[in-house]
């Protein structure tokens, strides 16, 4: 029978374990497809080498140094450059490590290192060995890790590129070994049914396996219905790109940061710091993407298909201003793109004209002005590129005399609105703009107005339009609050009613300096998802395009000046009055343009109480409480002795020795001397006694006794009693 025992688990235990392995190994083969996971093979061998060595129940300590050797070997291999265990080779890792533990306490996932996001998963690994056998050899529980399994394989075959047909077969089969091995065994164990030849040969488990075969391969070759719901996928990227939009009015949460579907416009969004990229430059200004030029009533489109030509020698032919009618200043920027960022187009200043960038063609399409860029003939985003262009300087008074004699095409898609778009977005635009003649003042009039009528830049709690209603109209009579996208559209509606030529601009601002005089001309700039960003460009003929900026707290990055002769006659009020620099609330230059904003609303609030939380401080604090926290677990057993010793001075009563006796059984459970379920009180305090050689365990149960038949107390007794508990905690204790 002992023999039949060893067996039994070994054989047994080693089925269901490597179902468990192979189950896992599921788990890890979509790693490769779904992420920039590399050397994926190294990681299934470790998961190989950590499985055989739990299956084989090696002592802990053992099995310990084993797995840790092999994840460091591992590390060593993939990352270290200093010869393996080395001083060096340790101050490198601890370097590593200090830095990813400062990047996590300040939440900066993005910065985490290839070392550590590696060890993180190897852990993980060495993790999952121990936690499988328990669930499958020890306690025989398999469903639920094959339920996640399931789950896990339909998730990502919906949802990314990775495809789960053979996987999915290969868990049900995996699965349906499992189970059954794991109930047979059960029932066997329940029912103590003794048949020698199960525990001495797995042939038993061919039946199982047969039948598991049998049934996948009819279910592979039966006829299957076509799928009875739609797919979900394109309607889950509808609504992530489409700005919030849930059709019924609501206000969903959206990522901040850039994207191509404007068609739906409103909703709240969540900040979002991931850098995007860094820029070398002289100056700051807007960073242009791409325009639109259709407004919906609900969002932007364009009204043609790209049409991508070909810009040859990296020479950027895009014209938004007149060159020759507007000052400018050759400058240079260089662009780095930072982690996996993923924009296909070229990101320029106004002005651009020539790109410089190995290997790279630039296509760009007329209608949006968007520049996409391709590594041989298909569409990637640049790791980094140089870029020149002609800074503008826009003159005011040129701009004041512009005149509106426009080109037939401009003005005809550049002043399109929808047909039901209400007349009272017309009737404020005139009433906004009716003391002024030129386009320049109307287009300052309305730049200014959301300034000083009540707007308020908020990211949180903004409307979505219900299906009857205009976004543009939503946001200037009932909420008056959102952010850069509710601001510019609205601007270039009002204008448009007003018969100015006007379209919507994407792309980021100028981001967060980050180093000043990096080269002793250019400072660097650091660019984030929370710097993506929309604004005005108005047409003024024989100048161009020239960008206005009406977003509470931002101020037009764009330079302005006028030209002193024309100026000198002019009342100066009215100069400043309609200078673009000028805003009604001065951004923080240190702060990145979103912040900038809610600072701006926050100053212009003079009965609200604003602070700002030092994180810092904030872990200081809790790794101190947590710290606090350790110390008072681990030494409860002496503060408790002591608070118990200062109750039995003062409290001689019946209870307070039972709460002190029962006290002194804890300890002596912690200390591994539990009483046993079959013992007595007296034969557990005899057994008690002969460890320490003494007897105050005997007479401390004896007087225990006595108190709680008897409830007999004495203050002679007590104290004595008192006295010979205390000892014995203390000889316990050590």
């Amino acid at each position: 029978m002992s023999l039949n025992n060893k067996k039994k688990p070994l054989l047994h235990s080693s089925i269901l374990y490597v179902c468990g392995l192979l189950l896992f190994l599921e788990w890890l083969y979509p790693v490769g497809d779904v992420t920039y996971t590399s050397s994926l093979t190294v990681f299934i061998i470790y998961a190989l080498f950590c499985f055989v060595i739990s299956m084989f129940q090696l002592k802990w300590w053992i099995g310990f140094l084993l797995k840790g050797f092999g994840l460091l070997f591992i590390v060593n291999g993939l990352f270290m450059d200093a010869t393996f265990f080395t001083g060096m080779w340790f101050e490198q890792l601890f370097a590593d490590l200090a830095y990813n533990l400062e990047a996590l306490f300040t939440q900066q996932w993005y910065y985490l290192t290839p070392l550590f996001r590696s060890l993180l998963f190897l852990l993980l690994i060495w993790l999952m060995s121990y936690l499988l056998h328990y669930w499958f050899v020890v306690m025989k529980r398999t469903f639920l890790f094959v339920l996640l399994t399931f789950i896990y394989l339909a998730v990502l075959d919906t949802f990314t590129i990775y495809d789960g047909d053979m996987a999915m077969v290969r868990t049900f089969i995996i699965s349906l070994i499992a189970l059954g091995v794991a109930n047979f065994m059960k029932e066997l164990d329940k029912e103590s049914i003794d048949f020698s030849w199960i525990k001495k040969t797995p042939l038993w488990t061919i039946p199982l396996v047969v039948t598991v075969l049998i049934a996948s391969l009819i279910g592979l070759a039966a006829p299957k219905f076509e799928p009875q719901w739609p797919d979900p996928v394109p309607f889950i990227q509808s609504t992530a790109e489409n700005a919030g939009y849930n059709g019924a009015g609501g206000a969903s949460v959206q990522k901040v940061g850039y994207g191509e579907d404007d068609s739906r416009l409103g909703g709240s969004f969540v900040q979002d710091y991931t850098p995007v990229f860094e820029a070398r430059v002289a100056d700051e200004h807007y960073w242009r993407i791409e325009t639109k030029d259709v407004y919906t009533g609900k969002g932007w489109e364009n009204s043609e298909d790209p049409d991508y030509l070909s810009q040859n020698g990296g020479t950027i032919s895009l014209d938004t201003f007149n060159t020759e009618a507007v000052e400018t200043e050759k400058l240079e920027a260089m662009v780095d793109f930072q982690g996996n960022t993923a924009i296909e187009k070229l990101i320029y200043p106004y002005g651009a004209n020539q790109v410089y960038a190995a290997g790279a063609q630039y296509f760009m399409d007329p209608n949006s002005e968007s520049i996409e860029t391709r590594i041989s003939g298909e569409p990637a985003s640049l790791e980094n590129y140089t870029i020149s262009y002609n800074n503008p300087s826009f003159a005011v008074d040129e701009l004041q005399e512009a005149g509106s004699d426009d080109p037939e095409s401009i003005h005809e898609r550049y002043t399109q609105i929808p047909s039901l778009l209400p007349d009272r977005v017309g009737e404020l635009a005139e009433e906004i703009t009716s003391e002024y003649d030129d386009r320049y003042g109307k287009a300052k009039a309305v730049e200014r107005y959301f300034g000083q009528n009540g707007f308020e830049y908020q990211t949180t709690d903004v409307p979505v339009p219900e299906e009857d209603e205009d976004y543009v109209d939503q946001f200037l009579f009932d909420s008056q609050v959102g952010y850069c996208d509710n601001y510019s559209t609205s601007m270039v509606v009002l204008l448009r009613t007003l018969d100015i030529p006007a379209r919507w601009a994407k792309g980021f601002t100028s981001g967060e300096m980050i180093e000043a005089n990096a080269d002793d001309s250019h400072d660097v700039y650091e660019v984030t998802n929370a710097n993506a960003h929309s604004w005005v460009e108005v047409y003024f003929p024989e100048v161009g395009w020239v960008p206005f900026e009406p977003t509470q707290g931002f101020s037009n990055l764009s330079d302005f000046h006028r030209n002193i002769d024309d100026a000198s006659g002019e009342n100066q009020d009215d100069v400043m009055d309609q200078t673009p620099e000028e805003e009604e609330i001065e951004p923080d230059p240190e702060l990145p343009e979103e912040e900038e904003a809610e600072t701006a609303m926050a100053e212009s609030n003079t009965d609200d109480t604003s602070f700002a939380i030092n994180w810092w401080y904030v872990s200081g604090l809790a790794v101190i409480l947590i710290v606090l926290g350790i110390i008072v677990y681990k030494t409860r057993f002496r503060w408790q002795t002591y608070l118990l010793e200062k109750r039995l001075k003062n409290r001689r009563d019946a209870k307070t020795y039972q709460d002190a006796y029962h006290h002194l059984l804890r300890v002596l459970q912690h200390s591994g001397l539990e009483k046993e379920p079959d013992q007595t009180l007296r034969e557990y305090a005899k057994r008690i006694d002969m460890r320490y050689s003494t007897d105050e365990m005997a007479q401390l149960t004896n007087y225990y006794e006595r108190v709680l038949y008897n409830n007999e107390t004495g203050d002679a007794n007590m104290q004595q009693l008192t006295q010979l508990w205390k000892n014995l905690i203390k000889r316990i204790m050590g």
